[in-house]
């Protein structure tokens, strides 16, 4: 897997952790870096951790389900995608429920929701062989650096472009998807 494909997966995932950066920005009266520094340290933890954890237990599979990989990566980055362009067509998709707390409790229930994702990418991860510590250390950063992003963009601009976000990442994730698998039924050959 090349860095323009990992780019495009980290950004595809953490675009959950920013719609929820953009909530939390929007609900805080100051934001300050050192709180959307907080916010971004939190998700792109999470970010991180969660692929890692999916590798390893993808690891224990990889040799058994060889010959249908590509279709797993497919179905799983498909079905994540899928469900995150849902998510951003809903009408009500939008910060509702959302508050200006940082406290663990807040933010950990929030990180692992928002990188529950990761786990089934990681998954994919393992299957196709990717490196895997440079990897979840990019994912960690783009994730954090969007979530910073996020925080500041939600508390000057509000919940514009949480839903455009939300959507991007999901179709960034299908279009993926559908890379893995055509690469390896011979349909396109690109070069990582």
């Amino acid at each position: 897997m090349g860095i323009i494909e990992l780019f495009l997966i980290a950004v595809g995932l953490s675009m959950d952790a920013f719609a929820v950066s953009v909530c939390k920005g929007l609900s805080m009266k100051k934001c300050t870096w050192r709180k959307a520094s907080l916010v971004g340290a939190y998700f792109g933890i999470f970010q991180a951790g969660m692929p890692l954890v999916g590798y390893v237990l993808g690891v224990q599979f990889r040799d058994v389900i060889t010959s249908i990989d590509h279709w797993i990566a497919f179905v799983l980055l498909g079905f994540i995608g899928g469900n995150m362009v849902r998510e951003a067509l809903r009408p009500e998709a939008c910060c509702q429920e959302a508050d200006e707390a940082l406290d663990i409790r807040t933010m950990l229930g929030l990180a692992v929701a928002t990188s529950i994702d990761a786990l089934a990418v990681g998954v994919t991860f393992a299957f196709l062989k990717v490196n895997i510590v440079p990897a979840v250390c990019f994912i960690g950063v783009i994730t954090f650096t969007l979530s910073v992003a996020g925080v500041k963009i939600g508390n000057i601009f509000g919940t514009k472009y949480q839903a455009k976000a939300e959507l991007l990442g999901g179709i960034i994730l299908i279009l993926m998807g559908l890379k893995i698998l055509l690469e390896h039924l011979g349909v396109l050959n690109f070069a990582g």
